[in-house]
């Protein structure tokens, strides 16, 4: 990633206009196309020298599309359009903060790419604090070379991001699944155990039921039971007062009238 700061320099050098002349190039410095692969694309590190200043280091990165410089800076603005020179001749193009607010991206148009291929040299005048360059000795396999890289990481990213998804996707339909087929076993066992429990109240209701109706005709046979005997004991009752009656109802009084006389 890289970082720059819109100072003075870089204030002249946005004036990417009419009547812009690029500075002089300090001592260029030579390096080698290295391309090394990232997460999602590929990058080259490229070091700029100035005349007094240290070297500063930009980075070139594609993902097989596009062609973005990368580079970091204390300060920056949000969004900028700066001019890069390549061969003295100025490519302006629209520089992004990122959320790090010491790290900026230019995304390279088509024209400013194909400079870079032809190029011999590339000079930032707002990267430091003056001007630095580097020399573009083998930039157009070199640029090949990333934009290949980058396009083979990048498919492979996609392809890596779509299976994960997939797994992903398909780890969250089989949990859906055994959710809902948990909920259907809990749902079915709630409803049995609801059945047991209503055959179980309805069987403890009937046999409370048949105890009671038991009860009721023990109670009636303990009353009629009664009934019968109160019968029996009034029908005898009832015999023994008419054989009384009978039996003394035809013998005469004794002792006869006048039997006793009173005792002078």
């Amino acid at each position: 990633m890289i970082k720059y700061l819109l100072t003075g320099v870089l204030a002249a050098a946005v004036s990417a206009g009419a009547g812009y002349a690029a500075p002089s190039p300090a001592p260029n410095s030579v390096f080698t196309w290295i391309v090394t692969p990232d997460e999602d694309s590929c990058h080259t590190e490229i070091e700029l020298l100035g005349k007094s200043t240290g070297p500063s280091n930009v980075s070139l990165a594609s993902d097989g599309q596009q062609v973005m410089l990368k580079f970091a800076k204390a300060e920056m603005p949000k969004r900028a359009f700066l001019a890069i020179d390549i061969d003295k001749k100025p490519y302006s193009n629209l520089l992004t903060r990122l959320e790090n607010p010491k790290v900026g991206v230019m995304v390279l148009s088509d024209e400013t790419v194909a400079a870079l291929k032809k190029g011999g040299s590339l000079l930032i005048a707002w990267l430091a604090d003056e001007p630095v360059s580097a020399r573009l000795t083998g930039s157009e396999q070199g640029i090949n070379d990333l934009r290949i890289c980058g396009a083979q990481v990048n498919a492979q990213h996609r392809a890596n991001l779509a299976a994960r998804q997939e797994a992903e996707a398909r780890a969250t339909a089989e949990a859906r699944a055994k959710q809902l087929a948990d909920e259907q076993v809990a749902l079915v066992r709630a409803q049995k155990e609801a059945a047991e429990a209503q055959a179980a109240k309805l069987a403890e209701e009937t046999r409370e039921a048949q105890a009671q109706a038991q009860a009721q005709a023990q109670a009636a046979e303990t009353q009629r039971q009664q009934a019968l005997a109160d019968e029996r004991r009034q029908q005898a009752e009832q015999q023994r007062q008419q054989y009384l009656q009978q039996y003394y109802g035809q013998r005469s009084t004794y002792p006869p009238p006048g039997y006793y006389r009173p005792y002078d």
